[in-house]
């Protein structure tokens, strides 16, 4: 399974309260992404009370075919994916969606949408900035992106704001290794592991270095 597919795996946020919060990168493109305006339905993507409206949003244009990119339910992919992220700006399945569009079409602004990918996470983290599974799909798509330095910090977010990940602790440990840094690379692993992950691949490659150790 690839980094970015692991890193859309379902997780239950556990945010912390009252610490310093990273702030998203702004735009590349200098856009304006403008506020958010709550609508009806909408709202907080964890917020079970505001999920109560999802079922109204998802049946007419997150649905199965528009998740995986096959077709757009009411218009294009970027239309429908974008209507789901105007009223639920956090939204994790469409964030990943939207990512995955933009770089399936190497258009960081896919037709349809109303705000490049960009604007949608800047929109998504200043609208709930302590969301952990956002920052790590943010890195998943800066990596996808060859931008390695931000996606790190993206992820290093998320695992600050969700330490018992098992999953983010993986990736973060995959992103250390691509960049060899092995001592950081194997405390993740080891993280991970000890969370209960359950793909041996980090591992592997820590073995296949001459890098992996158990126990420390």
């Amino acid at each position: 399974m690839t980094f970015l597919a692991r890193m859309i795996a379902p997780v239950i946020l556990m945010a912390a309260s009252g610490a310093a919060i990273a702030k998203a990168p702004a735009p590349a493109t200098g856009e304006d992404c403008g506020s958010y305006v709550k609508h009806d339905p909408g709202g907080d993507y964890t917020n079970p009370t505001d999920r109560e409206g999802l079922t109204v949003v998802e049946q007419y244009h997150f649905t199965p075919e528009v998740e995986r990119l096959v077709r757009g339910a009411s218009g294009s992919l970027g239309a429908d994916i974008g209507y789901t992220l105007d009223h639920f700006p956090n939204h994790h399945r469409a964030l990943a969606a939207m990512s995955k569009l933009a770089l399936r079409d190497k258009n960081h602004k896919p037709y349809g949408a109303h705000y490049s990918i960009d604007c949608y996470f800047d929109r998504a983290l200043r609208f709930r900035p302590d969301d952990a599974r956002v920052h790590a799909l943010f890195g998943g798509y800066l990596l996808g992106l060859g931008q390695s330095d931000a996606a790190l910090e993206q992820l290093k977010e998320a695992v600050r704001l969700e330490p018992g990940n098992a999953t983010t602790h993986y990736n973060l440990g995959l992103l250390y290794f691509k960049r060899k840094d092995y001592e950081l690379a194997r405390a993740s692993a080891h993280k991970a592991y000890g969370l209960g992950f359950p793909l041996p691949g980090l591992k592997n490659q820590l073995s296949a270095a001459g890098q992996w150790r158990d126990g420390d």
